[in-house]
């Protein structure tokens, strides 16, 4: 039988022994995997990733919408009484409203708006300043659902 020498690589004559115990050990002994090692690597990386996302996500989300709910109750409150003639038969001509109070309640609806996409709580406040909003807009001051949006939006920004 012919065998080759591992160190040099040529051929070994017959009186070539290899040392018995030293093959079985080499051949005992598998290679390490490092498939756990690239395991643990990813799952770090996967759950690092997702607690600085949820840290990001929740870093001042839900504060920004309450910024946005106050300042569509303080722009709601700077826009004035609104004229209620829902209780009349026949209302006389509505007195026109000025163009810096018609942004207001517009800008009052947009940020309320903002804040209830951000955190739902905020959805009936937006909901109101819209009726409100359509009623001014409209200028039906006499319209009931209206003025019932406004009272309903005013106890909402008292409560905030």
């Amino acid at each position: 039988m012919r065998t080759v020498d591992p160190g040099t690589g040529t051929d070994a004559g017959p009186d070539f022994d290899e040392p018995p115990g030293e093959s079985e050990e080499v051949k005992a002994t598998p290679p390490q995997s490092r498939r756990m090692l690239v395991l643990c690597a990813v799952a770090g990386f996967v759950l690092g990733g997702g607690v600085l996302g949820l840290l990001w996500g929740l870093s001042g989300v839900h504060a920004g919408a309450l910024d946005d709910a106050l300042a569509a109750c303080q722009a709601l409150d700077r826009v004035g009484e609104l004229p209620d003639t829902s209780r009349d038969a026949q209302p006389s001509l509505t007195p026109g409203l000025t163009p810096e109070r018609l942004h207001r309640i517009t800008a009052a609806r947009e940020l309320s708006a903002a804040a209830a996409q951000v955190n739902a709580t905020y959805q009936p406040l937006a909901d109101h300043i819209d009726g409100v909003s359509r009623m001014v807009l409209s200028l039906h001051f006499n319209d009931i659902s209206g003025q019932r949006h406004l009272v309903q939006a005013q106890e909402i920004c008292a409560r905030i």
